[in-house]
């Protein structure tokens, strides 16, 4: 059953309803197979209707991929930054003959890092992104199944 808690998949529902409504109040055709006659002008807007409120879950469906994406570039591009300045932290630390042994664990120790944090930044957000599109894909299979239900009501009776 698709969720009510957002407005669009109420006024789907209800527009449902209202084409149940006038299926079942329409006009029967005799010996026509249980055929009926409706209003088709009213019929076409509240399929107008409900293609205005179905493309919601398609739009967060495609949303949430561009989303995933550039969470990814700008995830990928951190640790890459990460990495760069932990490179240029090595070189100047190496360069300090002094401490030489110190600054190349201390930028080993922070490449280490980034790349761990790089790699955890990546999991969440393919995580993140996978849940978000699990849901979608939840929301648009119980649409789905509101609709075939609809066109099987629809179908006149064979």
């Amino acid at each position: 059953m698709i969720a009510m808690d957002e407005k669009g998949n109420l006024e789907l529902l209800n527009t449902i309803e209202t084409m149940e409504d006038i299926l079942d109040s329409a006009m029967r055709i005799p010996l026509s197979n249980g055929r009926c006659v409706i209003d088709a002008e009213r019929f076409q807007e509240l399929l107008s209707d409900m293609r205005l409120n179905l493309p919601t879950e398609l739009k967060q469906a495609k949303n949430l991929l561009n989303d995933r994406k550039n969470i990814l570039y700008i995830a990928k591009k951190e640790a890459e930054d990460t990495v760069h300045l932990a490179e240029e932290r090595a070189k100047k630390i190496l360069d300090q003959s002094e401490i030489m042994k110190q600054a190349q664990d201390k930028a080993n120790e922070i490449i280490t890092q980034a790349h761990m944090q790089a790699r955890e930044i990546k999991k969440a957000t393919n995580d993140f992104v996978e849940q978000r599109l699990a849901d979608v894909e939840n929301t648009l299979l119980n649409s789905l199944n509101q609709i075939r239900e609809t066109k099987k009501a629809l179908k006149p009776a064979k």
